[in-house]
């Protein structure tokens, strides 16, 4: 299948600048460091984009403030609607509440509690679900319908991805030039809208996305050209259990994306820990994607100036101590 087959491009590179300039005043411009540890481990120039320290400790508000700031006013009276096991959730709430839009959230039952205490605190009205036997874009739809609700999907949508695109124009702005960028990816929103940066500003720029081994659906889906699912997969990379990527995601991936990779979660929560214990960041599981493929050496990275998205921070502190005690 060719990017023509998998359908049209909708997000361009000024479709992120123009977002930029609409979320520049809300979000904050989460810092670019480096490690010489990890430079001299992996022979690399390394930048990490910390969007652990970013609104409600992920990327993620960026996208839902871009889209959110973009509803007609009536839009915004009714309020709306999304479907999230966590990051999505807690930037839809928050950004909702800032723009005075009401924000109901569906999210399963078995979500992080640091993520449905967060999403309620800020506003948000939770609906939960058995993520086993239901599916929350169809109950999402079912609300949205009754109530007059707008959906706002965790990634599949034009102004969700521009607005994810966002953290990349940053980096590169930051950093300089780099020779690859590896970016966790779900459902790709984040990936497609970084990669769409990245080639604009860096021509050259490997751009990588990075999945967990149990989820690979986008890494076959990339490898095949044709949209493959997962279902529910079994990773502590909670924000990857997306079930495919989108009709807006997977053609940007097919046109922007250089390659994929995964790594596995025992990789993963070493990884995750090694940044806690060298870098002092504190990142979620699915946030180290990126890192993972770096420190585990998925890619090959001597010599090369290397940009890698730490995606988010928003942990369960019992849940990573019970893990570090079984290590």
């Amino acid at each position: 299948m060719n990017v023509a087959a998998a359908g049209p491009l909708l997000v361009s590179f000024d479709d992120i600048a123009a977002a930029h300039e609409r979320i520049r005043p809300h979000a904050r411009r989460t810092p670019v460091l480096t490690s010489a540890t990890i430079d001299a481990f992996t022979g690399a120039r390394v930048h990490f984009k910390c969007e652990n320290f970013q609104r409600m400790g992920a990327f993620k508000f960026r996208g839902a403030f871009n889209a959110l700031a973009q509803l007609t006013p009536a839009e915004r009276k009714r309020g709306v609607i999304a479907f999230s096991s966590g990051n999505h959730a807690q930037a839809v709430a928050l950004a909702g509440r800032m723009l005075g839009v009401p924000a109901t959230i569906v999210m399963p039952a078995d979500a992080p509690r640091v993520k449905l205490e967060a999403t309620r605190g800020y506003g948000a009205e939770i609906v939960t679900y058995d993520a086993a036997s239901a599916s929350r874009e169809e109950l999402a739809r079912r609300l949205a319908t009754e109530r007059g609700l707008t959906v706002i999907p965790p990634y599949d949508h034009p102004h969700i991805v521009a607005g994810q695109g966002t953290a990349a124009k940053e980096l590169f702005e930051d950093a300089g030039p780099l020779d690859m960028l590896l970016v966790p990816c779900g459902g790709a929103g984040l990936l497609s809208g970084c990669a769409v940066a990245a080639k604009h500003l860096a021509p050259v720029c490997r751009v990588i996305g990075v999945e967990p081994a149990a989820g690979d659906d986008a890494n076959r889906s990339f490898r095949t050209r044709t949209l493959q699912t997962v279902h529910n997969p079994d990773t502590i990379a909670d924000g990857a259990r997306t079930p495919s990527l989108g009709r807006v995601t997977f053609p940007l991936v097919l046109r922007y994306v250089d390659d994929m990779t995964t790594v596995e979660d025992h990789e993963l929560l070493k990884s995750m820990f090694f940044l806690w214990e060298r870098m002092k960041v504190v990142v979620e599981p699915t946030g180290a994607l990126g890192a993972c493929a770096l420190l585990e050496k998925k890619v090959d990275v001597a010599g090369l100036r290397v940009g890698v998205v730490l995606s988010g921070g928003n942990v369960d502190l019992a849940w990573a101590a019970a893990k570090m005690l079984g290590r």
